[in-house]
């Protein structure tokens, strides 16, 4: 990749699920280099059988208007607590919910970092964040009154999009706002938005996920 290019966006869909702990072959295809924007295609294959096609934008940086709209925060930082430590991947994240969340899922809005420091790599950040957005979109876009007990439901993630906006530095507090937008057809869409300490709109993102009840 062209190093003055940064991530500005990636659309991915999980076509069949995948099995951890074994080798997974990435694929890339250089689909385009321009002089603004460059595109790659990602193919995850495991065990001969393709389980991921995502393809992802980079675009130089330029100047413009820096512009979002005012946001009230649903949940401030000093209201958050902290998630029992008994959730996925507690030991890499630090997540604070809303008082009397008692799920064992991270459930929006609620703040978000790295327990360590991510090196200053504008790539390995955007995975980083990529990642943690895939946190919460799920239960948020169940049917209304579907229960969050594991094993009561069948729920998968369908495909997901990023697009990134700002800086994203991984071991700073950021809020995580996601709202569902439509339910049908056993699929359930949501829309992300993830904003700093200061409220500054850092990424956004959508997701699709099927819930069989």
């Amino acid at each position: 990749m062209d190093p003055g290019k940064l991530p500005q966006s990636l659309h991915l869909y999980f076509v069949r699920g995948g099995r951890y702990g074994e080798d997974v072959e990435f694929r890339v295809e250089r689909t385009r280099d321009g002089r603004s924007f460059d595109t790659r295609r990602v193919t995850a294959v495991q065990h001969g059988a393709v389980i991921l096609e995502m393809i992802a934008s980079f675009h130089v940086a330029e100047p413009g208007a820096d512009q979002q709209p005012d946001a009230v925060p649903s949940l401030s930082l000093e209201d958050a607590r902290a998630k029992a430590p008994g959730i996925e991947y507690a030991d890499r994240f630090e997540i604070r919910t809303r008082p009397g969340d008692e799920s064992v899922f991270a459930l929006p809005p609620f703040w978000i970092r790295t327990r360590a420091e991510i090196e200053d790599d504008p790539l390995i950040q955007a995975c980083t964040l990529t990642f943690m957005s895939d946190f919460g979109p799920v239960p948020v876009a169940r049917p209304a009154g579907a229960p969050l007990t594991p094993g009561a439901a069948y729920a998968a993630s369908l495909d997901h999009s990023v697009w990134f906006h700002r800086r994203f530095i991984p071991h700073a507090w950021h809020r995580y706002e996601v709202e569902q937008r439509n339910h049908s057809d056993s699929r359930g869409l949501v829309l992300g938005s993830l904003f700093d300490l200061d409220g500054v709109l850092v990424a956004t993102t959508t997701q699709e996920a099927l819930w069989r009840l």
